[in-house]
């Protein structure tokens, strides 16, 4: 699932600067008394923040809103000029603490200001500023679910055609234990963008963690016959039969079996498409061994055993002349 790291969002955020600063979008109605101030800070800040230097860029964007408290833009990245200074590893002590505080507050008021411009980079950096107080609210800062719901609400509203809300909001159900919510919402972001293999992947995904293998596999299935010409989709079906059928110490002879060969059909799909394809002749070649062990014939068990080898060699083979093309 795709979750709002830290490390992309300041790329997005670096981005975004970059347009503001080619655009002079922040220099918009200048005339104003005050403005000038504003404008020297602002530039000032940018430099600052593009330098990684947040204690510096935090104080210049307050002097810039003091100065203009219309420059919506400069909140967001005095924000996360606060949101830089945080140190997880010293969560819990005031002064640490108040660096998110600020962060939240103006993260807020950047979005509900840039959410509702006509301008689209004004709509992006509202956009990014509800990321920013999502993650602000994650586990590893104020651990605040109850807040980032309504955040990721709102957001679903503005863009109910995007999944990646929908799977943020539905983890957040799914670790609060709420599985009901959980499910509907990771539904709700597969329906969003059906023709993505992504969200047939995360609905899969879900299903695994919670135990239910049938609507994991289902999940998967309808996502392979999304792509039929995809070798990954059918490949991806047979790991989770092997896994299943390798880990699951309770089940029974029969469904080992019944799991492990329908896990063969799907890899041999696989092949199929795409002869070459070494990570599905590893696992067919596991998938074998497997087989062997629930034979009752040592005859065929040893059959089995050999053609796992040859897929193993051969899947070895593939893996040597495609390390050697890359040295060419």
């Amino acid at each position: 699932m795709r979750s709002f790291s830290g490390a992309s969002l300041v790329v997005k955020a670096a981005v975004v600067l970059s347009v503001l600063s080619a655009s002079g979008l922040a220099l918009t109605g200048c005339a104003k008394v005050g403005q000038l101030k504003a404008m020297k800070s602002f530039k000032a800040a940018n430099q600052a923040y593009q330098q990684q230097d947040y204690k510096k860029a935090a104080q210049l964007y307050e002097d810039t809103v003091a100065a203009d408290p219309n420059l919506a833009s400069a909140y967001f990245y005095l924000g996360n000029s606060y949101d830089q200074q945080f140190k997880p590893s010293k969560k819990g002590e005031a002064e640490n603490d108040a660096m998110l505080t600020k962060a939240v507050d103006n993260y807020a008021k950047a979005a509900e200001t840039l959410s509702a411009s006509n301008d689209p980079a004004d709509k992006k950096l509202g956009k990014l500023s509800l990321e920013y107080l999502v993650a602000a609210y994650g586990a590893e800062k104020l651990n605040d679910p109850g807040k980032a719901e309504p955040v990721l609400q709102k957001m679903i509203q503005a863009e109910p055609g995007e999944p990646t809300t929908y799977f943020q909001l539905a983890k957040l159900y799914e670790d609060a234990g709420a599985y009901d919510a959980a499910e509907q919402m990771y539904i709700k972001g597969k329906d969003a963008k059906p023709g993505s293999a992504d969200g047939y992947m995360q609905l899969a995904g879900y299903y695994n963690r919670q135990g239910q293998f049938d609507k994991t596999i289902e999940a998967l299935e309808q996502r392979a016959a999304k792509e039929p010409n995809n070798p990954e989709a059918f490949y991806t079906i047979s790991t989770f039969y092997w896994d299943k059928a390798f880990r699951d110490a309770r089940l029974k002879e029969t469904d080992k079996r019944d799991f492990v060969l329908k896990g063969i059909e799907a890899v041999d799909h696989a092949l199929q498409i795409k002869p070459d394809y070494a990570e599905a002749l590893v696992y067919k070649g596991l998938l074998l061994r497997l087989q062997a062990n629930v034979e009752k014939d040592p005859k065929k068990q040893q059959e089995l055993l050999k053609e796992a080898d040859k897929l193993r060699d051969k899947a070895n083979e593939l893996r040597k002349q495609k390390a050697a093309g890359a040295t060419d």
